[in-house]
């Protein structure tokens, strides 16, 4: 039954009820306070449907908020470590990129300064070891002062160490330097990608100078994409590695169930805590910084409940109605715990734990009520 047919039978009892003058007794409905009688042809134009209270295993859930992200080893920034000018590149936002692949390809006149610099110095740091070498013996043979021996071991570890900063120095901008003394100065070098993922930045164009504080691109590896979950401070206790969470993204309508890994140690100023998710099925096609909705199944237990359609809200309290006899139905106050798959966990008293309750037609029961108290 519709919307519209239920608000028009639900005006029509009502009328009924209000109107006895133009009814015979039998046809309208009666009540008493927080009673209603309804004759047998009301029962049936409401569709009234009785049932009891049963016991069910629930799981709880706690509400949360949050966003796609990636851990940081699966997202790089690249930049130029000695700066330089971009001369080529062919890289777009959104492509995909295998780790190692050459994204850019810089040149400056200091990567070919630094590569002079250290060949000069090494080959003076092996006529430097030779002399030192050489003023050991002669001050062994007591033929050279000891003064010597010690500018030549100075002028050996200096040079030494200038060579080691400069050989580090050609590895951060990807020269080996054993290929260097054995082959020829470039003027150009090129930075490759760490990872394999998606390029979701682009900084840079041909001829335009970097330092080495820009970021040049970005570029993330969706393969282990994980829900990061805000929860509130009072929802802690229930919190539980291990539990379930059914993930909803602001793109889709079907759920995603995913894990609960880590649960955050600190509090942020809004009050809330990360809880860090693992899906189930990982899907490289999702995007980080996608917003979902999430549910976080705590404790299954079981609980005394009714289906939602039983229990009626009304001024902010919630009601059941009770069959006191045939066609006579009692509306009592109950308190409500958490709903799940269409049913309601309630609290009643021992009495009332196996009495019959109307679990459809509820509102139409409380609208004849109310307009008939009124």
């Amino acid at each position: 039954m519709n919307l519209i047919a239920k608000l028009s039978l639900c005006l029509f009892i009502v009328l009924m009820a209000c109107s006895s003058s133009d009814k015979p007794a039998a046809d309208a409905a009666t009540h008493e306070a927080n009673g209603v009688t309804l004759s047998a042809e009301q029962f049936k134009l409401l569709d009234i449907k009785l049932g009891t209270p049963e016991k069910k295993i629930m799981s709880g859930v706690i509400n949360a908020n949050g966003m796609l992200d990636v851990p940081p080893q699966n997202m790089v920034t690249i930049s130029a470590p000695l700066g330089g000018f971009v001369k080529s590149t062919d890289i777009l936002q959104g492509m995909r990129v295998k780790k190692g692949q050459t994204i850019v390809m810089m040149e400056h006149p200091d990567y070919i300064q630094l590569q002079e610099d250290y060949l000069l110095n090494k080959n003076q740091l092996e006529f430097l070891e030779l002399e030192y070498n050489r003023q050991q013996e002669l001050v062994k043979e007591n033929v050279s002062a000891a003064k010597s021996l010690q500018l030549a071991k100075s002028n050996y570890l200096s040079t030494k160490t200038k060579v080691q900063g400069m050989s580090a120095k050609l590895k951060l901008i990807g020269i080996n330097p054993t290929e260097l003394e054995t082959g020829e100065i470039k003027n150009t070098i090129t930075i490759a990608s760490p990872i394999s993922g998606f390029v979701t930045q682009v900084n840079v164009n041909i001829g335009m100078h970097v330092s080495p504080t820009d970021i040049l691109f970005k570029i993330v590896d969706t393969e282990h994409l994980h829900a990061e979950a805000m929860v509130f401070e009072k929802d802690l206790p229930n919190l539980k590695i291990g539990q379930r969470v059914r993930v909803m993204l602001s793109n889709e309508n079907a759920e995603r169930m995913a894990t609960v890994f880590l649960v955050g140690k600190e509090i942020s100023p809004d009050r809330t805590v990360r809880v860090h998710c693992h899906f189930e099925k990982e899907d490289p096609g999702l995007i980080p910084g996608l917003y979902f909705k999430a549910l976080i199944e705590t404790e299954a237990s079981e609980h005394l409940v009714l289906p939602s359609t039983a229990v009626v809200a009304y001024n902010n309290q919630h009601f059941v109605f009770v069959e006191k006899d045939s066609l006579h139905y009692l509306m009592v106050q109950v308190q409500v715990g958490k709903s799940q798959s269409d049913f309601t966990e309630v609290i009643l008293p021992a009495e009332l734990v196996q009495a019959k309750m109307v679990i459809n037609g509820t509102y139409s029961l409380l609208s004849i009520l109310k307009n008939t108290e009124e």
